[in-house]
Order: C-alpha cells, then sequence, then structure tokens
C-alpha cells in the first residue's frame, strides 16, 4: 500500500520548469533605439574619419612626416596659374605647438580651480547654495563657443594684459616669459586662459562626482581620529579621486585641443613657431583651418583636411585616455 502511494506521488510530480524572463516590447524597442543610437555614433564617428582620410591622402602621401614637423605653409602656382606640387610646402608644427600651448596654459589655470570647487561644492557649500552652483557649472558646460570668445575679447583681455606685463616683468628672465616687442593682447596667454574658462565646468563636474563617491566609513574613521575637514580632505578624499580628477583634466584638454571660434576670437593667428606666451602671435590647428579655409584652392583644401585628421586623431587620443582612466577610478576608487 504505501509504495503504490509512493509511486502515485512521484508521479504527480511535474516536470521541470525553465525560468525565463521575457523582455516586454517596450523594453525591446528602447533596447533597440539605445543601440541604434549608439551604433549611429559610431558609424558617424568612422565615416568622419574616412572622410578626412581621403580628402588628405594625397597631402600626407607628398609631403610625409613634413607634414607634421615643419612649419612651412607656401602654396607656388606656375605661370598658368596652377599649383606647382614640386614647391608647394604644408607643414603644421607652428600650429601644433600653438595648440599645446595654449591648452597647456588652460589646463594649469583650470585644474586647481575645478578641484577647489569641486570641493567646495561637496564638502563646504550649503546645500541650497550646491544646487544653484551645480546648475550654473552643468549650463556653462553648454555654452556656446562664441560667447565665451567675445566675453574674452572684451572683457577678459584688458585684465589679462595687465596680468602679462606683470608676469613679463618679474618672470621675464625666462625665456618663455620673455617678450621682445611689447605686443601683449591677443596672445597665447589670454587664448589659455579662456579656453580655461571653458573647461572648467567640465573638469569640475567630473572631480564633483568622483569625490562624492569617497566611501563614507573611511571619512567618518578619519573624523574620529581627531582629522579636521580639511585634513580628511587632504587624507581620505584627494587620494580616493586622483584618477578621477586626471580624467577630468584629460577631458577638459580634449576639449581645449579642438577648440576653434573662441581661439580665433582671441588669439593673433601668426604661422610661426611660438613659444613665448605672452608674445601677442600663435595660433592652433582649428583656427588655422578656420583661417584659411575661405580662400583656400583644391590642393590647399585637402592640407587643410590632412590637417584636421591629424587633430581629429589628436583629440580622439586623448579622449581615449581620458575615458581609460575615469574607468579605472570608477572601479578602484584611487
Amino acid at each position: 500500500m504505501s509504495q503504490a502511494l509512493l509511486s502515485a506521488a512521484e508521479g504527480a510530480v511535474p516536470a521541470k520548469r525553465e525560468i525565463t524572463t521575457k523582455p516586454r516590447f517596450s523594453d525591446r524597442v528602447f533596447r533597440a533605439v539605445v543601440s541604434g543610437g549608439a551604433l549611429s555614433s559610431l558609424i558617424i564617428l568612422g565615416l568622419i574619419f574616412f572622410f578626412l582620410a581621403f580628402q588628405g591622402y594625397s597631402v600626407l602621401r607628398s609631403q610625409g612626416i613634413h607634414f607634421i614637423t615643419s612649419s612651412n605653409w607656401q602654396v607656388v602656382q606656375d605661370t598658368a596659374g596652377n599649383v606647382d606640387p614640386k614647391h608647394t610646402q604644408f607643414g603644421i608644427a607652428a600650429m601644433l605647438i600653438g595648440t599645446f600651448l595654449c591648452s597647456l596654459i588652460a589646463i594649469i589655470v583650470a585644474v586647481p580651480v575645478s578641484v577647489l570647487a569641486a570641493l567646495f561644492l561637496n564638502f563646504y557649500a550649503p546645500p541650497v547654495l550646491k544646487k544653484i552652483m551645480v546648475a550654473v557649472v552643468d549650463l556653462m558646460a553648454a555654452f556656446p563657443s562664441i560667447l565665451f570668445g567675445l566675453w574674452g575679447f572684451f572683457v577678459l583681455m584688458p585684465s589679462a594684459e595687465y596680468w602679462a606685463k606683470l608676469l613679463h616683468h618679474f618672470l621675464g628672465f625666462i625665456p618663455i616669459f620673455k617678450v621682445d616687442p611689447p605686443i601683449f593682447t591677443r596672445s597665447p596667454f589670454v587664448a589659455g586662459l579662456v579656453l580655461a574658462v571653458m573647461i572648467i565646468p567640465i573638469i569640475t563636474s567630473v572631480s564633483r562626482e568622483v569625490f562624492s563617491q569617497t566611501p563614507l566609513d573611511r571619512i567618518q574613521a578619519a573624523y574620529a581620529l581627531g582629522a579636521t575637514r580639511w585634513s580628511m580632505i587632504r587624507a581620505v578624499v584627494l587620494p580616493y579621486g586622483r584618477s578621477g580628477v586626471v580624467g577630468g583634466a584629460m577631458l577638459g584638454l580634449g576639449r581645449a585641443l579642438g577648440e576653434t571660434v573662441a581661439v580665433y576670437t582671441v588669439l593673433n593667428i601668426v604661422y610661426q613657431v611660438n613659444w613665448h606666451v605672452l608674445l601677442g602671435a600663435g595660433g592652433n590647428v582649428a583656427s588655422m583651418i578656420l583661417l584659411k579655409f575661405g580662400e583656400a584652392g583644391p590642393q590647399e583644401i585637402k592640407a587643410l583636411m590632412a590637417a584636421g585628421l591629424v587633430l581629429f586623431l589628436l583629440t580622439l587620443l586623448v579622449n581615449l585616455g581620458a575615458d581609460l582612466v575615469v574607468r579605472r577610478s570608477g572601479g578602484k576608487g584611487r
């Protein structure tokens, strides 16, 4: 009797079911839209790269490495008005140096200000003021470049010229601060300050987000050991968010390298190598393309496309490095 009951019970046990979660139709649509948007960004980026490479390949092939290492930009025409490829030279070394110089000034000025602003918003600002300041910082990151350029030209430049004269007076024995002709307006120093104002919101936002993720137990442990607020920041917050600050600085550097209109507005574009940051002469690759594109011939347009390709690759490498640093800081907290 008992064996019969056991056999009946075993026969009544249902078969194992496979548990699956079938996404809803709205979830599938949302996933398709998001995936399509991400793929379209990559496709557009790839199309831009291939377009610049196709347009500038002939110039890169004819000029070779001299396109990056030389500073001669000269279009020679024969008696018939055609471009003479043997004597025509294209080189962007002067503009590359100007690009790095302006971006370096921007990073030197922007990083300390951004870190201090992020620390103030996270650990010192009252909640009401913090909300207002965060909204203002995020809004500044979306301002058009021309607004920064006009502000720099009409408002910042008079004060920056005074600061440049002070630097020349007290630090003129250093070669980069030495200015033989007294021309301080529209210099790489002014352009770097404008770029610094432009990238401060980016670095501040990234730094603030990284600092806000500092483990609360470490902060409380520092306070329990008798640390003041500033001592806690130096011992806990800054070491924890150091890599995040570096990643934010590299993101800002990528923005500064490719800036066009703001630099063109406040910088005196002169096609020569200029290591003197206070001298009113210089340029960068983006502003050079903007300056020459309107009156360039077919061959010079190809050279400008090649210059755009070099700037594209440079900015892409900087942004990839920034993404790598930010991901590492998010994973390790260091």
